[in-house]
């Protein structure tokens, strides 16, 4: 809850920041010091420290598990900040703004990651898609921004419209918005339950960008400004993700089985989707945009699953995606080029970047050593102890397979083909950052209980 109102307040600061400061250097500073701020209290409400208890009326829960989460998407946003706040500035001239919105999104990630009312999941899935809108559509001057934004807004109105319909069909069954209602495997659900669950799935569906309702986000992820398609294909998915497996283990836990056969179908299809459909794209952004479908396939094993690894899989699987895409991402934005052949020869010129990017797309590989490998190793794990999921399990091998394919693709530009220098200016503290960012993703992947003993210690 600190990190709740906290996060509110700081984007309200950093809103009058645009009015009151003029130096963008100082607006990049107070951004990065509130967020490393919001840790720190985030790091001591995990650790038992609060400084002020609210009475959420049994409406949210601040577990060990969401307040792990919300410190693991703080510091990947930090990280991100570090990165790529500088890059902002390209996009337009309300940059406080920007840092603003982020901090607004922050309060939802809060909320969905800890709700236990369907209500505080609908605001929590609308503070974070509206700003995302707008941010979608920051760069004016793009005509693919623009369209971008205006086919996020349309498509998200529309889920969220799914959304509000489930939860009305569900407080209609139930007679109540909490969560905890829970049916048991005996019970027979009313056709107004099966209505809003399933109204529900797909909404939550829509928004981490699942088959087959994935077909906004290669063009959205496509026009959006790159530095922020990397803030919504990363900790944003996750947040989402997190929000989804939530509602589905407390309020449809006990009807696993009647529910588990969708969740079966919609991953398969999301897994070939994304992956075959990555194979065929000649830009990177784009291949990364169904690389992220593909990606919200794996995580959607720990749904199919539905055990208690399938948390401990799911957050180390969001902890090594993020990283991974934030770190590709980040060096994606100093390229003029998207091809992958302005990638040719990058290893000659700048063999730092090439070998940290080299990391993080073995990790998206699922290669092992890597964070990556370990995340998708789980997934599989928690897919086969559920006794029904062998075809799914290999299907998902398979798929992982050729996802190794668009990924080596960029590997092999880099290092095994002539180009010119792509004339980059980065920072020492960028060069640093991306090292962290791949020493991370290679220490998650050799001690993964380095994160995971957090969620019971």
């Amino acid at each position: 809850m600190n990190t709740l109102l906290i996060s509110a307040v700081l984007g309200v600061l950093m809103m009058f920041s645009g009015v009151l400061l003029k130096s963008r250097q100082v607006i990049r500073n107070l951004a990065i010091a509130g967020m490393a701020g919001l840790l720190l209290v985030n790091i001591l409400e995990l650790g038992g420290t609060t400084f002020f208890q609210i009475n959420t009326r049994d409406m949210m829960a601040f577990d060990r598990f969401s307040l792990l989460f919300i410190t693991v998407a703080i510091f990947s946003t930090l990280l991100y900040l570090v990165l790529s706040a500088k890059d902002m500035e390209k996009v337009g001239i309300n940059y406080a703004e920007y840092f603003a919105l982020l901090f607004f999104i922050v309060c939802g990630i809060v909320l969905v990651s800890s709700f236990k009312s369907l209500l505080i999941l609908f605001l929590g899935v609308e503070i974070i898609s509206i700003p995302l809108y707008i941010l979608t559509g920051s760069d004016k001057r793009n005509l693919k921004s623009n369209e971008a934004s205006l086919k996020y807004f349309l498509l998200g109105a529309f889920s969220t419209g799914l959304m509000l319909m489930g939860i009305a069909l569900l407080y209609g069954s139930t007679g109540t918005f909490s969560t905890s209602f829970r049916l048991g495997p005996d019970v027979k659900p009313s056709a107004l339950m099966i209505a809003g669950m399933l109204l529900l799935f797909f909404s939550m569906s829509f928004k981490v960008s699942l088959a087959p309702f994935h077909f906004w986000t290669p063009d959205v992820y496509d026009g959006a400004p790159t530095v922020f398609t990397s803030f919504m294909a990363t900790i944003v998915k996750a947040a989402v993700f997190i929000g989804f497996i939530r509602l589905f283990n407390n309020a449809f836990g006990l009807m696993h089985g009647q529910w588990q056969l969708i969740a079966a179908i919609i991953t398969a299809a999301t897994l070939f989707i994304g992956n075959i459909t990555a194979v065929f794209q000649q830009s990177v952004k784009r291949m990364l945009a169904y690389s992220s479908i593909a990606q919200a396939g794996f995580m959607m094993l720990s749904l199919y699953a539905l055990s208690a690894e399938a948390y401990e899989g799911l957050l180390l699987y969001t902890v090594a995606y993020s990283l991974a895409t934030i770190g590709i991402f980040a060096v994606l934005i100093k390229m003029n080029d998207y091809t992958f052949s302005g990638f040719n020869g990058f290893a000659r010129y700048h063999p730092l970047l090439a070998a940290t990017t080299t990391v993080f797309l073995l990790s998206l590989a699922g290669i092992p050593l890597t964070s990556g490998f370990l995340s998708k190793f789980y997934m599989l794990k928690i897919t086969l102890a559920s006794g029904k999921g062998m075809w799914l399990a290999v299907f998902a091998v398979f798929m992982a397979a050729v996802s190794v394919y668009y990924y080596f693709r960029v590997i092999q530009a880099m290092y095994f083909k002539e180009g010119d220098d792509p004339k980059i200016q980065v920072t020492t503290t960028f060069k640093w950052t991306l090292v962290v960012l791949a020493a991370l993703v290679i220490l998650l992947g050799v001690f993964p209980n380095l994160l995971l003993y957090w969620v019971y210690f």
